[in-house]
């Protein structure tokens, strides 16, 4: 007589509280991701902010080299915006060097320094987006990850606002 063949014992299926424990900590995470989001592109505000300023300062001291002194300029100040003013001097130019210090500087020794800030801000802000890309790839992941949580849990899709 042959004896039943026994089946192997189904793998114990997740209870209900701890795929809703996944899901609740899978959101947090997203959550997190988000806010990480938004600090990483504040950044990338600022620095592209910085980078735009400093490539504005190069442009108006590469106009201003070699302009007669008592010429009459419009000195760019931010938005579009324009102030008139007579070159007291085209040699030398008062450049802020950080923390509030400005110092007197040749306008090549500015430029130079200025074009040095800008290809720090460049990399700053290659590096910046960078980690945001990072950040927002994994948040997609996080996202795709609870809709399929919730599928199979038997819900309809998920938006996460």
């Amino acid at each position: 007589m042959a004896t039943p063949r026994r089946r192997a014992a189904p793998a114990p299926r997740p209870s209900a509280s701890s795929v809703d424990d996944e899901m609740r900590q899978t959101l947090t995470e997203i959550r997190l991701m988000e806010g990480s989001a938004r600090v990483l592109q504040s950044r990338l505000d600022v620095v592209s902010a910085a980078m735009s300023e400093t490539q504005t300062a190069i442009s108006t001291l590469e106009g201003v080299r070699g302009t007669a002194e008592g010429s009459e300029l419009l000195l760019p100040i931010g938005s579009g915006s324009f102030v008139k003013g007579k070159l007291a001097s085209s040699d030398k130019i008062v450049i802020g060097i950080g923390a509030g210090v400005c110092v007197e500087k040749t306008v090549d020794d500015s430029l130079k320094d200025l074009r040095v800030r800008s290809s720090e801000l460049d990399r700053a802000r290659t590096s910046v987006a960078q980690q945001l890309g990072q950040i927002l790839g994994a948040t997609e992941d996080y996202r795709a990850r609870l809709s399929e949580m919730v599928r199979k849990k038997g819900g309809g899709s998920v938006e996460i606002v």
